[in-house]
Protein backbone atom coordinates (compact mmCIF):
# COMPACT_ATOMS: atom_id res chain seq x y z
CA UNK A 1 0.00 0.00 0.00
CA UNK A 2 3.12 2.30 1.16
CA UNK A 3 4.31 1.89 -2.54
CA UNK A 4 0.85 2.54 -4.41
CA UNK A 5 0.81 5.85 -2.29
CA UNK A 6 4.91 6.97 -3.66
CA UNK A 7 3.63 6.15 -7.26
CA UNK A 8 0.87 8.10 -6.83
CA UNK A 9 2.86 11.27 -5.95
CA UNK A 10 4.97 10.46 -8.92
CA UNK A 11 1.74 10.35 -11.19
CA UNK A 12 0.13 13.72 -9.59
CA UNK A 13 4.19 15.57 -10.52
CA UNK A 14 3.94 14.62 -13.85
CA UNK A 15 0.18 15.87 -13.80
CA UNK A 16 1.90 18.89 -12.20
CA UNK A 17 3.39 19.20 -15.38
CA UNK A 18 0.20 20.05 -16.83
CA UNK A 19 -1.11 22.97 -14.41
CA UNK A 20 -0.73 26.80 -14.79
CA UNK A 21 1.37 27.75 -11.62
CA UNK A 22 -0.29 29.53 -8.51
CA UNK A 23 -3.98 28.06 -10.15
CA UNK A 24 -5.68 25.84 -8.04
CA UNK A 25 -5.17 22.76 -9.55
CA UNK A 26 -1.62 23.52 -9.27
CA UNK A 27 -1.72 23.64 -5.44
CA UNK A 28 -4.15 20.96 -5.05
CA UNK A 29 -1.79 18.60 -6.81
CA UNK A 30 1.11 20.23 -5.00
CA UNK A 31 -1.04 19.64 -1.94
CA UNK A 32 -2.14 16.32 -2.21
CA UNK A 33 1.69 15.25 -3.45
CA UNK A 34 3.18 16.18 -0.42
CA UNK A 35 0.00 14.51 1.94
CA UNK A 36 1.21 11.46 -0.03
CA UNK A 37 4.78 11.71 0.90
CA UNK A 38 3.84 12.35 4.84
CA UNK A 39 2.08 9.30 4.71
CA UNK A 40 3.68 6.43 2.71
CA UNK A 41 6.14 5.92 5.30
CA UNK A 42 3.70 5.81 8.19
CA UNK A 43 1.52 3.42 6.38
CA UNK A 44 4.67 1.56 6.05
CA UNK A 45 5.94 1.06 9.47
CA UNK A 46 1.89 0.71 10.49
CA UNK A 47 1.50 -2.31 8.31
CA UNK A 48 4.92 -3.45 8.55
CA UNK A 49 6.00 -3.26 5.25
CA UNK A 50 9.33 -0.98 5.20
CA UNK A 51 11.72 -2.03 2.53
CA UNK A 52 15.01 -0.59 1.44
CA UNK A 53 13.11 -0.67 -2.33
CA UNK A 54 10.39 1.34 -0.46
CA UNK A 55 12.88 4.07 1.05
CA UNK A 56 14.63 4.58 -2.22
CA UNK A 57 11.31 4.78 -4.40
CA UNK A 58 10.32 7.37 -1.88
CA UNK A 59 13.62 9.25 -2.27
CA UNK A 60 12.83 8.52 -6.18
CA UNK A 61 8.99 10.32 -5.82
CA UNK A 62 10.36 13.18 -3.78
CA UNK A 63 13.49 13.55 -6.81
CA UNK A 64 10.52 13.72 -9.75
CA UNK A 65 8.28 16.08 -7.29
CA UNK A 66 10.91 18.53 -6.65
CA UNK A 67 12.34 18.92 -10.11
CA UNK A 68 8.89 19.10 -11.34
CA UNK A 69 8.45 22.12 -9.30
CA UNK A 70 11.62 23.03 -10.38
CA UNK A 71 10.68 23.14 -14.12
CA UNK A 72 7.32 24.87 -13.45
CA UNK A 73 8.69 27.89 -11.00
CA UNK A 74 12.23 28.68 -12.15
CA UNK A 75 10.69 30.27 -15.39
CA UNK A 76 7.60 32.42 -13.40
CA UNK A 77 9.94 33.48 -10.21
CA UNK A 78 13.24 35.83 -9.85
CA UNK A 79 16.15 33.26 -8.29
CA UNK A 80 19.26 35.24 -7.70
CA UNK A 81 21.97 34.45 -9.02
CA UNK A 82 23.80 33.72 -5.02
CA UNK A 83 20.46 31.18 -4.78
CA UNK A 84 21.16 29.44 -8.05
CA UNK A 85 25.03 28.96 -6.87
CA UNK A 86 24.41 27.48 -3.62
CA UNK A 87 21.89 25.33 -5.47
CA UNK A 88 24.38 24.23 -7.62
CA UNK A 89 26.51 23.77 -4.44
CA UNK A 90 24.03 21.91 -2.52
CA UNK A 91 23.36 19.24 -5.49
CA UNK A 92 26.93 18.60 -6.21
CA UNK A 93 27.64 17.91 -2.38
CA UNK A 94 24.61 15.22 -2.42
CA UNK A 95 25.96 13.64 -5.67
CA UNK A 96 29.07 13.72 -4.05
CA UNK A 97 27.21 11.64 -1.05
CA UNK A 98 25.44 9.43 -3.73
CA UNK A 99 29.08 8.45 -5.26
CA UNK A 100 30.89 8.02 -1.99
CA UNK A 101 28.19 6.08 -0.62
CA UNK A 102 28.03 4.11 -3.62
CA UNK A 103 31.95 3.55 -4.07
CA UNK A 104 32.48 2.26 -0.21
CA UNK A 105 29.22 -0.24 -0.38
CA UNK A 106 28.19 -1.04 -4.12
CA UNK A 107 25.04 0.81 -3.22
CA UNK A 108 22.78 4.17 -3.47
CA UNK A 109 22.34 5.27 0.06
CA UNK A 110 20.46 8.09 0.74
CA UNK A 111 19.53 8.42 4.70
CA UNK A 112 16.24 9.69 6.20
CA UNK A 113 18.05 12.29 8.92
CA UNK A 114 16.19 14.77 11.12
CA UNK A 115 17.70 17.42 8.89
CA UNK A 116 16.67 15.90 5.55
CA UNK A 117 13.01 15.59 6.61
CA UNK A 118 13.39 18.96 8.40
CA UNK A 119 14.82 20.14 4.51
CA UNK A 120 12.07 18.61 2.81
CA UNK A 121 9.15 19.81 4.82
CA UNK A 122 10.94 23.34 4.01
CA UNK A 123 11.34 22.79 0.99
CA UNK A 124 7.87 22.01 0.69
CA UNK A 125 6.37 24.84 2.01
CA UNK A 126 8.55 26.98 0.11
CA UNK A 127 6.61 27.49 -3.31
CA UNK A 128 3.20 27.77 -0.83
CA UNK A 129 4.98 30.91 0.62
CA UNK A 130 6.58 32.31 -3.01
CA UNK A 131 3.42 34.70 -3.11
CA UNK A 132 3.84 35.84 0.45
CA UNK A 133 7.85 36.32 1.36
CA UNK A 134 10.57 37.35 -1.24
CA UNK A 135 12.59 34.38 -2.65
CA UNK A 136 16.33 35.64 -0.78
CA UNK A 137 14.83 35.21 2.70
CA UNK A 138 12.96 31.83 2.37
CA UNK A 139 15.31 30.25 -0.08
CA UNK A 140 18.08 31.00 2.05
CA UNK A 141 16.31 29.47 4.64
CA UNK A 142 15.66 26.16 3.01
CA UNK A 143 19.39 26.26 1.69
CA UNK A 144 21.13 26.57 4.89
CA UNK A 145 19.27 23.58 5.83
CA UNK A 146 19.81 21.58 3.16
CA UNK A 147 23.40 22.54 3.30
CA UNK A 148 23.60 21.31 6.48
CA UNK A 149 21.95 18.14 6.13
CA UNK A 150 23.79 17.28 2.77
CA UNK A 151 26.77 17.59 4.80
CA UNK A 152 25.78 15.66 7.79
CA UNK A 153 24.49 13.22 5.22
CA UNK A 154 27.66 12.70 3.75
CA UNK A 155 29.70 12.31 7.29
CA UNK A 156 27.33 10.07 8.18
CA UNK A 157 27.80 7.88 4.48
CA UNK A 158 31.56 8.13 4.77
CA UNK A 159 31.78 7.35 8.53
CA UNK A 160 29.36 4.48 8.47
CA UNK A 161 26.96 5.77 10.85
CA UNK A 162 23.46 3.77 10.45
CA UNK A 163 20.62 6.46 11.26
CA UNK A 164 17.83 5.26 13.90
CA UNK A 165 14.26 6.27 11.29
CA UNK A 166 11.39 5.84 13.89
CA UNK A 167 12.49 2.38 14.71
CA UNK A 168 13.78 1.39 11.29
CA UNK A 169 17.55 1.55 11.01
CA UNK A 170 17.91 3.34 7.56
CA UNK A 171 21.10 2.74 5.21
Amino acid sequence: MANIITGIRIVLSVVLLFCPVFSPAFYALYLTAGVSDMIDGTVARKTGTVSVFGSKFDTAADFVLVVVCLIKLIPVVHVPVWLIVWIIVIAVIRAVNLISGYVMRKEIIVLHTVMNKVTGILLFLLPLTLTLIDLKYSGAVVSAAATFAAIQEGHLIRTGTKVQDQGVLMR
